[in-house]
């Protein structure tokens, strides 16, 4: 089971569709999967009909689904943007700065990591190193 984390705490998933992969062609499915590989920028001008958009993130090591999350947004898709896999809270500013909405995680990472860890960098506008400049 999964949690999904906003800003204002911890949800159960109500997206009730399924995702799919990015077809070779022909409309996109309501519910997008990218993984690291897949190209967004190839996706631009295909948007009609996607509701959500998941990022995979294969281990929180890899922050290639950051890159994504902001190219994505770039090539113009302004729906629901999800991050998902391994996810740390430590992660969740950057993940809100790079355009996502939600982050996705197991209910053992929630657990181990709970609400109060990720409600610390809820407030991700106010913490990035230009407020502090500026401050």
């Amino acid at each position: 089971m999964s949690v999904i984390v906003r800003d204002d705490g911890f949800h159960a998933d109500d997206w009730a569709g399924s995702f799919a992969p990015v077809p070779a062609e022909g409309p996109l499915p309501a519910g997008l999967e990218i993984g690291p590989a897949d190209d967004p920028t190839a996706l631009a001008g295909r948007f009609d009909g996607v509701a959500i958009v998941r990022i995979v993130f294969p281990k929180f090591s890899d922050g290639r689904g950051f890159t994504l999350a902001r190219r994505l947004r770039a090539a113009g898709f302004r729906g629901r943007l999800r991050a998902a896999g391994h996810v740390i809270a430590d992660q969740y500013a950057m993940a809100r700065r790079v355009g996502f909405d939600e982050v996705e995680i197991a209910a053992d990472l929630a657990a181990r990591q709970p609400w109060p860890m990720w409600a610390a960098r809820a407030d991700w506008r106010a913490h990035d190193y230009r407020s502090r400049l500026r401050g």
